[in-house]
């Protein structure tokens, strides 16, 4: 302990001199000059400089220029920024300042730094033609402590090998802080210490999840490197169970009342928690009343309470494969908040009235009580609309014929539709996958969906033209920029392969194009590739204050108001609509703000936890079916290999380049291929291949194929 202290205080000192030369800006000066600017006049601390100076001049940091003179090797500045590691071991730190460059830091000048972490670093003096180098001089703030993997033990120690492939050093756990873990077991550690001299940091394991491989170990893992908790914690289960289910009088009486008016859910089969509903009324004028009601989480989860802090921690549901991991406890997210049928539940509600052209005659947005009469599934409300059932038949046709007007209006003003394929698994009593199927979206999916686009986006045109310039009232919206031009030019090059013409005149032609490539793409092979593509070129939705408009909608202002049970800017988005019905005053922007960019983030991982958790059964399903041959799709390519698509299953894998040897193959860049340098061949993205399965690696969730007879299956393309 005494050694790291006398160390750190080394380093301190080190930084305190290096500090006076660069902001004398680098004049050479001897160790009592450097003594003077630091006021240190006893002469133990000018020996010291003197030390540190004839140190770190062996080291390289300093140079000496004349008799006792010194200055720094090459002047640095400062920058701050975040960590991105590569697989090599070096990083490119992100300034946080947006103007400034990516700066390169090779790994021994990395120190401790991991992944993610906020760091301040030195930025050397950049030589002609070559591009900024840094070092890390202080970690300020960690990203992440706590990892995944597998325990390794010995008879004297053990190792812990964490399963995220850009945390490349292995963590040393002493045998006493082991809490029960066995060897080859999964487990979560934590980083507890980091001696400045140690190559590996120290740990403990603080959960152990259970034998490797199994479907339950393996999806908690998942959870855990994402950083979403596996469990409540006490005094939020406690918060949640005091909740009674019972409404008084008195709550009812603040409600406008739509227990006798005919409502209904629709939702996946599976579901429980269910977070909206619809009113549907015929009026005397002929129009008609169509009420969007959606649980009323706000009413039950108050800010700074518990429940609150835990929502806002998780910040979203998250959905993998084989379950849902809550953003509230169950009490709230499948009970008390859930719209089940034949009980009353209150809700927060946007009501329309709605002409036979689907215009918005007038519109109401308050608090609700409502009692819903029947639980849809989407098979069941499909088989209303398509006639063979009759239950509520004209009621439900009538709201899918309304909302085919919505759908039209919205892809004429330029909305883009993006109607890729999902892929669901066939899941045994042990989770283990069996079959591979693509779900449908039918009109009983889009019935719901364009309701929901109706609530958000009216509620969020309510707000925003409430107030505006410094009258404008602080609101959650969800932001979605057009794409970047480039990036997009890129697209429409890749998409005339295929015979595809992406106009990127203005943006309604690029949306019009857009939709027309979607529509004449679908059911066919190339159909995930371009779609995907076509998603990627586009820029991120978000979550802000800032009033700004959605690209892929085609919507002045939009927001997330309907599913408060599973997302946690829909619960904001009803406190600041509650807050100014009320005639309030406008909310902090400031505060709001950090709350959206937080979301946005918890948003982000729980999309990568999803994926992760596909990806995971993709490679169990071929581990099973490892030396099978298959038809596939390249849907990726990089400088280390290319991705195909399996066009059967939908399972992603990867052939290796060092794999494909009848040449030496390189990476095109620009014409998303790879090229052989002897013979010219390519692979290009959207080339059917045919792969076998060569080989899988459930614990990094990695498939490898190989391909057969080198070549593009080429008879089944019409170019």
């Amino acid at each position: 302990m005494a050694k790291k202290k006398a160390s750190h205080i080394k380093h301190v000192f080190t930084q305190l001199i290096t500090d006076v030369f660069e902001k004398s800006g680098n004049k050479p000066l001897n160790y009592k000059q450097v003594a003077a600017k630091l006021n240190l006049k006893d002469a133990e601390s000018r020996e010291s400089i003197l030390d540190v100076l004839k140190v770190e001049t062996n080291k390289g940091l300093f140079q000496q220029v004349d008799a006792g003179k010194y200055q720094l090797k090459e002047l640095k500045t400062f920058l701050t920024g975040r960590v991105a590691m590569t697989s090599d071991g070096s990083a490119f730190i992100i300034p946080d300042d947006e103007f400034e460059n990516d700066i390169y830091v090779a790994p021994r000048k990395l120190r401790t730094a991991l992944n993610g972490d906020k760091v301040k670093i030195y930025v050397f003096a950049k030589s002609k033609g070559k591009r900024k180098e840094g070092e890390v001089i202080e970690i300020l703030e960690r990203a992440k402590m706590e990892f995944t993997g597998i325990v390794k033990i010995s008879e004297r120690f053990a190792f812990f090998i964490p399963d995220d492939k850009k945390m490349l050093r292995d963590i040393f756990i002493p045998l006493d802080d082991l809490n029960g873990a066995q060897h080859g077991e999964k487990a979560i550690a934590k980083i507890t210490d980091w001696p400045e001299d140690a190559k590996n940091p120290i740990g403990q394991i603080t959960r152990v999840l259970g034998k490797q491989g199994e479907n339950n170990t393996e999806m908690n893992a998942i959870l855990a490197e994402y950083g979403f908790p596996l469990q409540f914690p006490d005094d939020v289960e406690e918060e949640a169970n005091a909740i009674p289910e019972e409404i008084s009088a008195e709550e009812i009486s603040k409600r406008r009342d739509f227990r006798e008016v005919l409502t209904f859910t629709i939702d996946p089969v599976d579901a429980k928690d269910f977070d909206d509903a619809i009113s549907f009324k015929y009026l005397d004028n002929g129009n008609y009343e169509v009420g969007i009601h959606i649980a009323d989480v706000s009413h039950y989860v108050k800010p700074d309470s518990a429940l609150d802090k835990e929502a806002y921690a998780r910040g979203t549901s998250v959905y993998l494969v084989d379950r849902v991991i809550p953003m509230l406890p169950e009490r709230l997210s499948n009970g008390v908040c859930s719209l089940r049928p034949k009980e009353d539940k209150l809700c927060f509600a946007a009501v329309f009235e709605l002409d036979n052209e689907a215009n918005v005659v007038e519109q109401w947005f308050g608090k609700t009580i409502i009692h819903s009469d029947r639980r849809f599934s989407y098979e069941e409300a499909q088989e209303v609309i398509e006639g063979t059932s009759q239950e509520y038949y004209n009621e439900i046709h009538k709201l899918n014929a309304l909302a085919y007007k919505l759908r039209d209006r919205k892809f004429k003003h330029g909305a883009i539709s993006f109607e890729s394929t999902e892929v669901k698994f066939k899941l045994d009593d042990a989770g283990k996958p069996i079959g591979v199927y693509v779900k449908e979206r039918k009109d009983a999916h889009k019935l719901i969906e364009d309701f929901m686009l109706l609530a958000n986006r009216k509620v969020a045109e309510f707000i925003a033209k409430k107030g505006k310039g410094k009258n404008k009232y602080t609101f959650v919206y969800r932001a979605h920029d057009a794409p970047n031009e480039q990036t997009l030019n890129s697209f429409a090059l890749f998409a005339a392969r295929f015979g595809y013409k992406i106009n990127t005149k203005s943006d309604k032609e690029i949306a019009r194009s857009l939709n027309h490539l979607m529509e004449d793409v679908e059911g066919k092979k190339e159909q995930n590739v371009l779609t995907q593509l076509a998603i990627r070129s586009m820029a991120k939705a978000i979550y802000t204050t800032k009033k700004s408009s959605h690209y892929g909608l085609a919507f002045d202002f939009y927001t997330h108001f309907t599913s408060p049970i599973r997302r946690y800017p829909d619960v904001m988005v009803h406190r600041l609509l509650e807050l100014y019905l009320a005639d309030g005053k406008s909310a902090n922007e400031e505060h709001y703000e950090a709350l959206s960019l937080y979301s946005s983030q918890m948003e982000k991982k729980a999309a990568d936890a999803e994926r992760a958790s596909i990806k995971y059964k993709q490679a169990e399903f071929l581990e099973d079916n490892i030396g099978r041959e298959y038809n596939g799709i390249i849907s990726g390519v990089t400088e280390w290999g290319m991705y195909v698509e399996i066009i059967e299953n939908k399972c992603e894998g990867m052939i290796r380049l060092k794999d494909i040897s009848d040449d030496f193959y390189v990476l095109d860049e620009k014409n998303y291929c790879i090229i052989g340098q002897r013979k010219k061949k390519k692979y290009q993205l959207g080339d059917e291949v045919r792969i076998l399965v060569k080989k899988v690696d459930l614990s990094k969730r990695q498939i490898d194929f190989t391909l057969v007879q080198n070549g593009t299956v080429k008879d089944e393309w019409d170019f």
